[in-house]
């Protein structure tokens, strides 16, 4: 019974236990939302084909903002995926590319945004402080990532 237990309670085997399980699980998210995008976008290029061919469809009244609806969450599907394999290669989650896709989600419900809300103003200064905060994160990442790294020695001085 001890050699059973004894590598879960192992901190080291525990550890090594759980990475592999981690990038099990990210392999399976991203073959299943590969599946998707790609499912997503035979049905987005189906219906902009339907919208262009359709003689009755009224493309640039109506017709556009779904689309590009479409066209965003697609996007942002490609985005998360883009995580997932930026996980699986380096192990760590890439704040920069998170807070672009959070962003881009963001911009998404702004076109999207139903015309007809009945109060609109709490939700129009919601999105938009959102909006502001993330930019001003993403630059900060952004900033951060790309500076110069002063006072570390990486050896090219020797």
């Amino acid at each position: 019974m001890r050699r059973l237990v004894s590598p879960v309670v192992n901190d080291k085997h525990f550890l090594e236990l759980l990475g592999r399980f981690e990038r099990v699980l990210a392999r399976v998210l991203a073959v299943a939302l590969g599946l998707v995008i790609v499912v997503a976008t035979v049905h987005l290029l189906v219906h902009m084909a339907q919208a262009i061919y359709r003689i009755d469809s009224n493309l640039m009244g109506g017709g556009l903002v779904p689309l590009l609806g479409e066209l965003l969450t697609l996007l942002i599907a490609i985005e998360v995926l883009e995580n997932i394999t930026a996980y699986l290669r380096q192990h760590t989650i890439q704040l920069e590319l998170v807070l672009a896709t959070a962003l881009t989600a963001l911009a998404r419900k702004v076109i999207v945004l139903k015309p007809d809300i009945e109060d609109p103003a709490p939700l129009i200064v919601a999105l938009g402080a959102a909006i502001v905060f993330l930019s001003a994160g993403y630059w900060m990442v952004r900033k951060a990532h790309h500076q110069p790294n002063k006072g570390r020695d990486h050896g090219n001085h020797h």
